[in-house]
């Protein structure tokens, strides 16, 4: 049985993704200058986001490409008023205590619209197995909470050690213990991790029995640390007035890519040899001669992308009712994205976004963040 942190909200936290690091694209493989990850494009998706009401913005983290995520997230806050970020902090990428500050002065930047996305891939250059990469995570969190929670840090790993007395500027401005932590991962240390220290689960696409028994395996992860978490899903959309043209639309983002260089994509990333993403390969693999996996769920864009590798694809009720079957499973968090970014923002926005109820996550248990009521799809309606 699934348990979630969150079960009075009858609203989803809707998000929407910055393409921080070179991955926007109007023919997914092909490099399109108007499209570079420069901080006016990048800034422009954030606050396209924000006006079409999403409540939070993936801001991604990666060496290869792309710009540095902390500034940007410390460039875009005072532009933006009411949209969350959801930063990516990859851990051991920067010294814990120095950290805690940075997180720190970005929520108070930000009057508390500050929430993490915990990322544990290897460093350039290093190949730490999965149980290290997850137990550095382990001690960056716990440092990070004993700098927003103590007056000091002592702390002792197998990676840090750290004798250090915190100052009030290093406390967030989310006096609860600091901004939530969202994590994705699939190897059991990870889900380990998460179920001990973080909130928000996050998913990639796949069919939905494995969402379910990855929701499964987490409560009872949770469970045995005496917690319950939250869980999210991070998938691509293309969404349009009829099913044909979100078809078409989905075949023309990849009717120019080589496959070659789809696969020199794929493998640049730090995750690249993840079980997470072996799991959008599997999802490939079953998938019909359109790409679908399921209905209305097409694998395609994972030929040119790690990590997510798959996107809704249908009319504004087609999504909003699987939107409603992921709510009924349990899910909560939804990043989405699509290709270009800022073009299918306001798509989504146009023709979805005012049929969802949304909310922020919740920072406490218990507490009901204000919801933007949805307006049903009539029968036959068209937004």
């Amino acid at each position: 049985m699934i348990e979630i942190r969150s079960p009075h909200l009858t609203g989803a936290e809707v998000s929407w993704f910055s393409a921080l690091c070179s991955d926007d694209y109007r023919y997914l493989g092909v490099p399109d200058n108007d499209l570079k990850s420069t901080f006016d494009h990048t800034s422009e998706i954030t606050l396209t986001a924000e006006k079409y009401g999403f409540r939070n913005i993936l801001c991604p983290n990666s060496y290869q490409v792309g710009q540095d995520t902390m500034s940007f997230a410390a460039g875009v806050a005072p532009m933006t008023e009411s949209i969350n970020l959801l930063v990516a902090v990859r851990c051991g990428e920067y010294h814990p205590p120095m950290l805690a500050r940075y997180i720190s002065s970005l929520d108070h930047m930000l009057k508390g619209r500050l929430t993490i996305n915990i990322i544990s891939s290897n460093m350039p250059g290093e190949q730490l197995d999965s149980a290290s990469r997850y137990q550095r995570s382990r001690e960056v969190i716990e440092i990070l909470k004993q700098a927003w929670t103590q007056e000091n840090i002592n702390y002792e790993g197998q990676f840090y050690n750290i004798h250090l007395d915190t100052t009030d500027p290093v406390k967030p401005y989310q006096q609860n213990g600091g901004p939530l932590l969202y994590f994705g991962g699939y190897s059991p240390p990870g889900k380990d991790l998460c179920a001990e220290h973080c909130d928000v689960y996050l998913m990639w696409p796949e069919p939905e029995e494995n969402l379910q028994a990855h929701m499964e395996e987490m409560t009872e992860r949770a469970k045995g640390y005496g917690r319950v978490l939250d869980y999210g899903l991070r998938v691509h959309m293309v969404v349009r007035e009829t099913e044909e043209e979100a078809k078409l639309h989905a075949q023309s983002l990849v009717s120019r890519l080589d496959d070659d260089f789809g696969t020199e994509i794929r493998e640049r990333a730090q995750d690249a040899k993840s079980l997470g993403v072996s799991k959008q390969a599997e999802a490939r693999a079953m998938s019909d001669d359109e790409g679908f996996v399921e209905p209305h769920l097409w694998t395609g864009i994972g030929r040119a992308r790690s990590g997510c590798g798959a996107a809704l694809v249908g009319t504004p009720q087609q999504i909003v009712d699987k939107i409603q079957r992921y709510m009924d499973m349990g899910i909560r968090a939804f990043i989405f994205s699509g290709y270009p970014h800022l073009d299918e923002a306001k798509y989504f926005g146009e023709l979805v976004m005012p049929h969802l109820e949304t909310v922020s996550m919740p920072i406490a248990q218990g507490r009901v963040p204000e919801a933007v009521p949805a307006t049903p799809l009539g029968v036959g309606q068209r937004v």
